[in-house]
C-alpha cells in the first residue's frame, strides 16, 4: 500500500464536510479568545446531549449532501501535503506493528469507496466493468486461497507420509513411494503386511536382516537419527528464515482477527517456512500435529492473494474477512471437513464473521476441500488417514461410559493447559527460551527413544488413531485384535460374517495390547506438554485426539467386556441377540474419546462434533459424540474458564478482548482512564497529565515535542488548554507523515508555523507561513462521559472494535480510555497480572 493511500480522498473528504457543516451549524457560537480568534464552536456546549446533537447534525448533513459534489471534489480535495506523500519511504501512513486497527474508520472508508465506484458507474462501460470487478472480486480471492490452500495440504500430507516412513526404511525399486504406495505396486501383496518384499529396512539395506536383535539395534538407531535430523532442520529453518513459523499459530490467528497487527505473521517467507517446517516436525515422529498448523498456512494463503485486490490489501477489516475464510479452509484441508472448517471459524477465531462471510468462507473451503480431494494424498479416496466406514449401532446403555469419556476428556485438557502454561511460563522466564533449537533436540530425543519400543508410539499419531477408530474385522491379525472367534476361511455366509465381527471374549494379544496402550497413553499425555510451545511448526488437534482415542478404545474394550460377561443381565438384554452375537464398537469409544480429549482441552463444541461427524460419515453417532462434548466442555470450564488458545494468547499479552465473557463489575469510566482522577483535574498515583493538542495555538516545534516525548497512538485536539473542550482526535502516524512532508516540501513552513486544526487561519504578513491539518483530524470520534458503567464501555469495544475513546465531563476533555486500560482492568479485577498485557 502506498503510503498516501492511508489518508485516503475519501477520508479527506469524509473529514472536510463534517468540518464544514460543523462550522455552519455552530457559526453562532464563536468568541473572541484570549489570544484573538479562537475557534471555539464547542464553548457554548453544555451537554453531552447537544454535544451529540451537532455531531449527529453534520454527519446527517454530509449524508445528504450532493454526491455530484462530493465526485467532483474527489480529485481536488487533496492539498499538496497530500500530494507529497509518495516521496516517503514505503510502510509510512500504515497502521504500525504490534497495535490495533482502527474498524470503523476502516470500515467507513470501505463504504465510502464503494459509493463513490456506485456512482461512477454511470459514466461508461469501463466504469461498469471496475465496478462489476469489485463486486466478484471477494468471491475470486477466495476461491484463489482455497485452491491454494489445498494445494498446500495436498504437498504437505504426501511428503510427510514420505518422510515419516523414511525413519523406518524405503522403497528399493523407487524411493520417491512412501511404505503403503511401495508395497501396492506388487499386486500380490498387502500393504498391511510386515514382509513386503520392495519394502527395505535401513538393516536390510545395511547388509542385515530383517529381523533379529543385530536389525532392531540398526532400525533403532536410525530411526532416532533420523528423527534428530528432520527435527534440526524445522527448527533451523523457522530460526534462519520466519521465526513466526513456530507454533499452531492459531492463538496468533484469533489475535489478528480480533484487529490486532502483527508484521510479517502471514507473510510468504512464513508460509514457506511452516510448510516445510510442518513436513519435518511431522516426520520427526515428536507428539504434535500438522492440523492445527494448516490454518495459520491457510491464512498466510489468504494474506498473500488479498493484497491482488486493493479492495482488501489496503484495508485491514476488509482483509479480515478473507482471513477468515482461509481458516475455514485451513480446517477443511486439515480434516477434510468443510462445514466443521466454517463452524470452526465462526466458533474459535474469527472476531467479526457477517453473513457475506459465512458464504465466502463456505464457498472457500469446499475449494480446498475439492482441490485436496484431487489430489488424493493418502491415495484411499477420503480427505483423511482416520476415516471410519462401519455403521454399527449404539446404545442408550452405553450413554453412561460415553459420559464417562466426557468427564474424563475435561479432566485431562484442564490438566494440560495448566501443566503447559506453567512449562511455557517457566521456558519464556528463563534461561532455557534462549536456547530454543537444543531445546527441540532434547525434546527429540527423549520422544524418539522412548516411542520407539512401543509399537503405539512408533507409528504416526494419524495411523495410530486410524487404528485405533477401526473396527477389528477378520483380516485383522493384530494384537488389538486377537478376540477368540471360532471361524474358518470357508466360512463364508451372513451368519459367520456376523460372527467374526461381533463382540467375544478377548485373547492374549488384547491383554498385552492394553498393557502397551496404557503406557502410551500416559508417554503421549505427558509428552505432549513439553512439545506444544517449542519453536517448530506444532499443532494440537492429532496428539490430543489420539490421547482420547486411546483412552475411548481402553474403556470401550472394557464396556465389551463386561456386556458380553454379563449378557443374561436384563440391562444388556438389548445389545445382545445371544452369547455370541453382542454388538459393542471399540471403535466408537475411541472416536468419542478423541472427540472429548479435543473439546477439553480446546473447548470446542458445535464446530467439534461437526468435524467429527464429517470423520465418520455415520448420522447415528452425533449423540455420544455431542453428550462427550458437551460433558468434557462442562468440567474443564468448572477447572479453569480458559481453552488452550485463550491461555496462550493471555500468556503472550496479545490485546485480545473475549466477545464471550460478560463483564459483571461496577465500575465507572473514571474508575479506568488516564490520568486517574481523584476529582475532576487532579491525577492521582503519579499518572502522567493527559498529552493534547490545542486547535490553533502550538506551532510545529511544539508538536513535534509532544510526538518526540510520547508514545502514545494519537491525540486528543482541543479548542484551548483553559477550556479544555474537544474538537477531535488526531491518530500519531498521521501527523508524524503531515509534519514531515510540510517541513520538506512546503514552502515557507519553519518550525515556528502554526499548526491549525480548523477552517479559520489567522493570517499575519510579518510571520511564517500557517501549516493547516484540518483534513487529518477525525472531527467525529467516539467519546463517552466519566460516569459511563464500564459494563457498557466494554461492550462498545467488543462491538465497534474500538481502539481509544476520549472521556469528557461536561463537554471537556478529561481523559482517554484505550484497549490496553480496558485488558488490564480486567485483569486486574480477576486477580491476575495487569502488566501481562503488552500491546494496545
Amino acid at each position: 500500500m502506498e503510503a498516501g493511500d492511508y489518508f485516503g480522498e475519501t477520508d479527506l473528504l469524509l473529514s472536510e464536510h463534517m468540518d464544514e457543516s460543523l462550522s455552519r451549524n455552530n457559526s453562532n457560537m464563536r468568541r473572541e479568545g484570549a489570544n484573538g480568534n479562537v475557534d471555539g464552536r464547542f464553548s457554548a456546549v453544555s451537554t453531552d446531549d447537544e454535544l451529540l446533537d451537532i455531531r449527529t447534525g453534520a454527519l446527517e448533513h454530509w449524508h445528504d449532501s450532493d454526491e455530484e459534489e462530493i465526485a467532483k471534489n474527489l480529485s481536488s480535495s487533496s492539498s499538496n501535503l497530500m500530494d507529497t506523500l509518495d516521496d516517503l519511504p514505503p510502510g509510512i501512513g500504515q497502521y504500525e506493528d504490534f497495535h490495533t486497527i482502527d474498524w470503523l474508520r476502516d470500515i467507513a472508508r470501505d463504504r465510502m469507496r464503494h459509493r463513490h465506484i456506485i456512482k461512477k458507474k454511470q459514466e461508461g462501460i469501463w466504469e461498469k466493468i471496475k465496478s462489476a470487478h469489485d463486486a466478484w472480486s471477494g468471491w475470486v480471492c477466495v476461491l484463489l486461497v482455497g485452491v491454494a490452500a489445498g494445494l498446500c495440504a495436498g504437498i504437505i500430507d504426501i511428503g510427510a507420509t514420505w518422510m515419516s516412513d523414511l525413519k523406518e526404511g524405503i522403497c528399493a525399486e523407487a524411493f520417491w513411494l512412501n511404505r503403503e504406495q511401495c508395497c501396492w505396486s506388487v499386486s500380490n501383496t498387502d500393504a498391511n503386511d510386515d514382509y513386503c518384499q520392495q519394502w527395505k529396512t535401513w538393516s536390510e539395506i545395511f547388509g542385515g536382516s530383517r529381523s533379529g536383535a543385530g536389525s532392531y539395534v540398526v532400525t533403532y538407531f536410525v530411526y532416532m537419527l533420523w528423527a534428530i535430523v528432520f527435527a534440526m532442520l524445522a527448527a533451523l529453518f523457522v530460526r534462519v528464515f520466519a521465526p513466526y513459523a513456530c507454533g499452531s499459530g492459531i492463538p496468533e490467528i484469533k489475535t489478528i482477527l480480533s484487529g490486532f497487527i502483527i508484521r510479517g505473521y502471514l507473510g510468504k517467507w512464513t508460509l514457506l517456512t511452516k510448510s516445510v517446517g510442518m513436513m519435518l516436525a511431522v516426520s520427526a515422529g515428536l507428539s504434535l500435529g500438522k492440523e492445527g498448523p494448516f490454518v495459520h498456512v491457510a491464512s498466510c494463503c489468504g494474506n498473500v492473494f488479498s493484497y491482488l485486490f486493493p479492495k482488501y490489501g489496503t484495508n485491514e477489516a476488509k482483509k479480515r474477512e478473507i482471513l477468515s475464510a482461509a481458516s475455514a479452509a485451513g480446517v477443511s484441508v486439515a480434516f477434510g471437513a468443510p462445514i466443521g472448517g466454517v463452524l470452526f471459524s465462526l466458533e474459535e477465531v474469527s472476531y467479526y464473521f457477517p453473513l457475506k462471510t459465512l458464504w465466502r468462507s463456505f464457498f472457500c473451503a469446499l475449494a480446498a476441500a475439492f482441490v485436496l480431494r484431487s489430489i488424493n494424498p493418502f491415495g484411499n479416496d477420503h480427505l483423511v488417514m482416520f476415516y471410519v466406514e462401519y455403521n454399527e449401532p449404539w446404545y442408550i446403555q452405553e450413554l453412561i461410559p460415553f459420559v464417562l469419556i466426557g468427564v474424563l476428556g475435561g479432566l485431562y485438557g484442564s490438566f494440560f493447559i495448566k501443566a503447559n502454561i506453567a512449562w511455557c511460563r517457566y521456558r519464556k522466564n528463563s534461561k532455557l527460551g534462549n536456547y530454543p533449537i537444543i531445546e527441540v533436540l532434547v525434546v527429540t530425543f527423549v520422544t524418539a527413544l522412548l516411542s520407539y519400543p512401543n509399537q503405539y508410539t512408533r507409528l504416526n499419531t494419524s495411523e495410530l488413531i486410524k487404528m485405533l477408530v477401526g473396527r477389528c474385522g477378520p483380516e485383522d491379525d493384530t494384537d488389538l485384535c486377537d478376540y477368540k472367534r471360532n471361524y474358518s476361511s470357508h466360512m463364508l455366509n451372513q451368519t459367520s460374517l456376523k460372527t467374526m465381527t461381533s463382540s467375544t471374549v478377548i485373547g492374549d494379544g488384547v491383554y498385552k495390547a492394553l498393557w502397551m496402550l496404557a503406557l502410551a497413553l500416559v508417554f503421549k499425555g505427558i509428552i505432549t506438554v513439553f512439545t506444544f510451545g517449542i519453536k517448530i511448526p506444532c499443532g494440537l488437534f492429532i496428539p490430543s485426539m489420539a490421547v482420547g482415542a486411546i483412552m475411548g478404545r481402553m474403556i470401550g474394550i472394557g464396556v465389551e467386556q463386561i456386556v458380553v460377561a454379563n449378557h443374561d443381565n436384563p440391562f444388556f438384554e438389548n445389545m445382545c441377540e445371544s452369547k455370541q452375537f453382542c454388538r459393542i464398537t471399540p471403535g466408537l469409544y475411541a472416536m468419542v474419546g478423541a472427540a472429548a480429549a479435543l473439546g477439553g482441552v480446546t473447548r470446542m463444541t458445535v464446530s467439534l462434533v461437526v468435524i467429527m461427524f464429517e470423520l465418520t460419515g455415520g448420522l447415528q453417532y452425533i449423540v455420544p459424540l455431542m453428550v462427550a462434548s458437551m460433558t468434557s466442555k462442562w468440567v474443564g470450564d468448572a477447572l479453569g474458564k480458559e481453552g488452550i488458545y485463550d491461555a496462550h494468547i493471555l500468556l503472550n499479552g496479545y490485546p485480545y478482548l473475549d466477545s464471550k465473557e460478560e463483564f459483571t463489575h461496577t465500575t465507572l469510566a473514571s474508575d479506568v482512564m488516564r490520568p486517574r482522577c481523584a476529582r475532576y483535574g487532579s491525577a492521582v498515583r503519579n499518572d502522567p497529565p493527559l498529552s493534547v493538542i490545542t486547535q490553533d495555538s502550538m506551532t510545529v516545534e511544539e508538536v513535534d515535542h509532544v510526538l518526540k516525548s510520547t508514545s502514545h497512538n494519537g491525540f486528543p485536539v482541543i479548542v484551548s488548554r483553559e477550556s479544555q473542550y474537544l474538537v477531535g482526535f488526531v491518530l500519531r502516524r498521521d501527523l508524524n507523515l503531515a509534519l514531515s512532508n510540510a517541513l520538506k516540501n512546503q514552502d515557507g513552513i519553519v518550525y515556528n508555523s502554526i499548526v491549525y486544526f480548523t477552517n479559520h487561519v489567522t493570517e499575519n504578513p510579518n510571520g511564517p507561513a500557517p501549516l493547516k491539518l484540518r483534513k487529518i483530524i477525525d472531527m467525529a470520534p467516539v467519546t463517552i462521559t466519566d460516569q459511563t458503567p464500564m459494563e457498557m464501555v466494554v461492550e462498545m469495544f467488543r462491538k465497534l472494535g474500538l481502539r481509544q475513546t476520549l472521556v469528557t465531563h461536561k463537554g471537556r476533555l478529561l481523559g482517554i480510555l484505550t484497549k490496553k486500560d480496558v485488558l488490564r482492568h480486567i485483569a486486574h479485577l480477576e486477580n491476575q497480572d495487569p502488566e501481562s498485557i503488552l500491546f494496545n
